[in-house]
């Protein structure tokens, strides 16, 4: 396999999973680069969501897939905003929106602890019944004072209290290293094999 189709249009994610494959040999596609339209979410896992991207696309595009599905599960909010962490503020999809609105529901919490969760799903073709699944947690801690210019999502409330930093004042090889997405990545290589 030397090419394959990220099952995203999010920028963030496809300069992660480039840089990650890259010494693979593998060149990462953007969805977008082949007009395949975003696939429905409609379920309540992220491994289901992971898998019907991948399919979407692989069906569309003919090549092998792989999509993620990740998000933000805090703990005192019962695993919210969870599988709808990109729309969590609603349509459209907005960082800024989605970031103000978890500070305002974790007003007065002490319980601030949460993890990133990401399920990888890689498929050969749409009908492929191995598909690879992989995946991968980050713990911390919400803030409500944003840091840091690298990353996205709620990167700049994510605050690793062993390090001192958010995740968006990571660099990106460090980030890659302890991220969520980079666990699930390691653990899909260990399943590649």
């Amino acid at each position: 396999m030397d090419k394959l189709v990220l099952a995203s249009n999010n920028a963030g994610k496809l300069r992660e999973f480039s840089a990650l494959l890259a010494p693979l040999g593998i060149e990462v596609i953007p969805q977008s680069a082949l007009n395949v339209p975003e696939a429905p979410e409609p379920h309540i896992t992220f491994v289901e969501n992971a898998l019907a991207k991948a399919r979407h696309c692989a069906q569309i595009t003919g090549l092998p897939a792989l999509a993620d599905d990740s998000g933000l599960c805090v703990e005192v909010l019962g695993g919210a905003p969870g599988v709808y962490s990109a729309r969590f503020a609603g349509e459209p999809k907005s960082d800024a929106r989605n970031n103000e609105l978890l500070i305002e529901k974790l007003a007065g919490e002490e319980n601030r602890r949460g993890h990133y969760v990401c399920v990888l799903a890689l498929v050969r073709h749409a009908e492929d019944p191995e598909p690879i699944i992989a995946d991968g947690q980050w713990f911390g801690v919400i803030i409500d004072t944003p840091r840091g210019d690298n990353g996205f999502g709620y990167d700049p409330h994510f605050l690793l209290p062993e390090l001192g930093q958010t995740a968006a004042e990571l660099d990106s090889e460090l980030k890659n290293t302890l991220s969520h997405r980079g666990a699930a990545f390691r653990h899909l290589l260990t399943r590649l094999k």
